[in-house]
């Protein structure tokens, strides 16, 4: 990690107050390496909720907005103004809010994905391609020591030619039909918040953008087939989708949310002709790899194998254990330096591992032509 103690980045949230649950973790994780300091915010778009919820969270009165729109002018005339924002409202909100902070030229974090189609993504992107500020999507399982380490291994040929890539999300906790007082599954299921794509859009995402970190590869065409087991679910509860990849390998994805016995089971299998990688998000300090003809090793954070990119990475020596929100933070701590790093214009630096507009609107038309294959019996389309 990035050493030598700097001033904090003013930073401020729109969304995750009270019942949220990602914005919380990005609380967690911007405060981790002690790079961001909470100062104003946004927290619901109840007035009342967000009153309360910046109260809860130590928020000056009057830099406890009521609206986000309210909330970007006025940051932008205080000579202490964030210097950047994260958005963790649902999908629908992502741009509105985005373009509000982009146009006070305020740098933005949103959670992905990031939006609910791809013409709205286009028409984002096209708006602020020349914008003074950056915009950084949060995949955030990139910041996992032992996926860095995957995609160097990869990008070094460790693996060879790349031949076949399975990549796979499954949860269980929209098996049934949802409470109506749960709040993440009511937005998640409400095609006017989360957009036409259900797991797919959710979760699928992430595994979509996890398979293009690590082999460095983007697909070309996809033939999906999304369903909604659940009865009256408006969008798609489990997704299986075929890859072609623009360098020649070939890929599977699963995302389901109705998959009993599974929590947060994220995981990554890459084959190339040399050997092959598994990565599982629920044991993420080890990497299985094993090269053809030879016996499988046990790669660890922080071990003797470990590469660079893993090495920095990563906060604790080898045997304790780093997770979720620790990738989170590398996250948080890579946008810290590229705000750091930044003069004008929208690009973040090349040798920067985050995920930019582009690659967010690229996630986006996955999402679109998924849909399209699915909706034409699975056949072959390309994005």
């Amino acid at each position: 990690m990035t050493g030598g103690y700097r001033a904090p980045i003013r930073w401020g949230m729109v969304g995750g107050g009270e019942g949220a649950f990602i914005g919380g973790v990005h609380r967690i994780a911007a405060r981790l390496d002690g790079q961001f300091d909470l100062v104003a915010g946004a927290f619901s778009s109840q007035p009342e909720r967000a009153r309360r919820s910046g109260e809860a969270l130590g928020i000056s009165a009057d830099r406890n907005y009521e609206s986000f729109e309210e909330m970007a002018s006025a940051e932008a005339r205080r000579p202490d103004g964030i210097q950047a924002v994260s958005i963790v409202t649902p999908n629908h909100m992502h741009l509105p809010v985005a373009s509000a902070f982009l146009r006070a030229g305020i740098h933005v974090i949103c959670d992905k994905p990031l939006t609910t189609s791809v013409e709205a993504a286009r028409e984002f992107q096209a708006e602020h391609k020349d914008s003074d500020a950056l915009f950084v999507l949060t995949h955030n399982y990139p910041g996992t020591p032992m996926v860095r380490q995957a995609r160097e291994m990869v990008s070094q040929g460790v693996l060879g030619t790349l031949r076949h890539v399975q990549v796979e999300y499954a949860q269980d906790w929209l098996t049934e039909p949802a409470d109506s007082g749960n709040k993440q599954a009511a937005w998640r299921t409400d095609t006017s918040k989360t957009g036409a794509a259900g797991a797919l859009g959710d979760i699928g995402t992430h595994a979509y953008q996890l398979a293009c970190f690590v082999t460095g590869q983007r697909a070309i065409q996809v033939a999906a087939d999304l369903t909604s087991f659940v009865p009256g679910r408006p969008v798609d509860d489990n997704a299986s989708v075929l890859l072609r990849f623009d360098d020649g390998a070939k890929g599977i994805l699963w995302a389901s949310q109705v998959a009993p016995g599974n929590e947060n089971a994220l995981s990554i299998r890459v084959y190339g002709d040399k050997g092959g990688l598994e990565w599982r998000q629920e044991d993420p300090n080890r990497l299985y790899f094993t090269p053809f003809g030879e016996p499988k090793q046990i790669l660890t954070r922080g071990g003797a194998a470990a590469t660079s990119s893993a090495i920095s990475a990563t906060r604790l020596p080898g045997g304790h254990p780093e997770g979720y929100l620790e990738a989170f933070a590398t996250i948080y701590s890579d946008i810290a330096d590229e705000i750091r790093l930044h003069r004008s214009g929208p690009s973040l630096s090349q040798h920067s591992l985050l995920v930019d507009l582009e690659e967010g609107t690229h996630g986006m038309a996955f999402v679109d032509a998924c849909l399209r294959s699915s909706t034409a019996n699975g056949i072959w389309l390309s994005i």
